[in-house]
C-alpha cells in the first residue's frame, strides 16, 4: 500500500500499528485528509469510531466487523462523516461481483445450483472470506432455493454451499459454480498478489474525499 500511494503522488502522514501508537500519532493523523483501515476484525469498529471522533474520513477495507455495520452507518449519516466500506477492493474482483448477479439472475430462472469456493492463506482468520460472503449474499438475493450459506458439511436443500480452503501462502481464490444436468459455468477470480486490493483502496480514497455519507465500490465503480 505504502509503495503503491507513494508512486501515485500521495503523502503519508502517519501509519498506526498499535494502542501504542494510537496514543503517540494522535496529532499525525489529524494532518490527514483520509485514513485507510486494513486492520483485524476485533479492532475495525473501534478504528473507525477514533477517526470519526477526528471526523476524519475513513476507507475500511477490514472484514468480520459487520455485526456493526448498521450502528457505524446511523453514526456516520448522523454526524455527517464520511465512509466507504467493501469486502474487496481489488477493481477485477468487483467486476466478478457484478458478473455473480448476473449469472445468479439466470441461474434463478434456468434452474441451476450454485456454489461458491474460496481459497486463502493459513493466517487469514475469518471464513468464509468477506468476499465470498457476498458472492453468497449476492446468489441468495435473486434465489427462491437458497435461504442462507453454510461452510458446513453436509448442506441442507436450502443453503448455498460455500467451500472453504486455508493453505500456503495463497492470496485469494474465489469461484463461483453454476451447473444442471446439461453444463457448468464457472467464474473465477485469483490474486496474484496484493496490489489490486492496494490500487482499489487508494482510488476509493481518492474518490472519499471532500463527500459525506456511506460509500462502497458500487458508487466508484458506477
Amino acid at each position: 500500500m505504502e509503495r503503491i500511494a507513494l508512486a501515485k503522488g500521495h503523502e503519508i502522514v502517519v501509519t498506526i500499528d498499535n494502542e501504542q501508537e494510537w496514543n503517540e500519532r494522535l496529532d499525525l493523523l489529524k494532518k490527514a485528509d483520509v485514513a485507510i483501515e486494513f486492520s483485524q476484525p476485533n479492532q475495525a469498529f473501534t478504528n473507525i469510531n477514533r477517526c470519526f471522533d477526528l471526523h476524519l474520513p475513513i476507507v475500511v477495507g477490514t472484514t468480520a466487523w459487520y455485526d456493526h455495520l448498521d450502528e457505524v452507518k446511523q453514526r456516520c449519516l448522523k454526524e455527517s462523516q464520511s465512509l466507504f466500506y467493501a469486502p474487496n477492493f481489488s477493481i477485477g474482483m468487483n467486476m466478478v461481483f457484478m458478473m455473480n448477479k448476473q449469472l445468479a439472475r439466470f441461474a434463478e430462472q434456468y434452474g441451476y445450483s450454485m456454489t461458491v469456493a474460496e481459497t486463502h492463506h493459513i493466517h487469514k482468520l475469518d471464513k468464509p472470506s468477506g468476499t465470498a460472503a457476498k458472492l453468497a449474499n449476492d446468489i441468495i438475493a435473486e434465489s427462491s432455493r437458497y435461504e442462507y450459506w453454510s461452510i458446513n458439511e453436509p448442506y441442507p436443500a436450502e443453503a448455498l454451499p460455500i467451500e472453504v480452503t486455508r493453505e500456503g501462502e495463497v492470496f485469494g481464490i474465489h469461484s463461483v459454480t453454476a451447473q444442471s444436468n446439461a453444463d457448468r459455468i464457472t467464474l473465477t477470480h485469483e490474486a496474484f498478489s496484493r496490489e489490486g486490493l492496494a490500487q482499489g483502496a487508494l482510488a476509493a480514497a481518492q474518490f472519499l474525499i471532500g463527500k459525506t455519507g456511506v460509500f462502497t465500490m458500487d458508487e466508484l465503480m458506477g
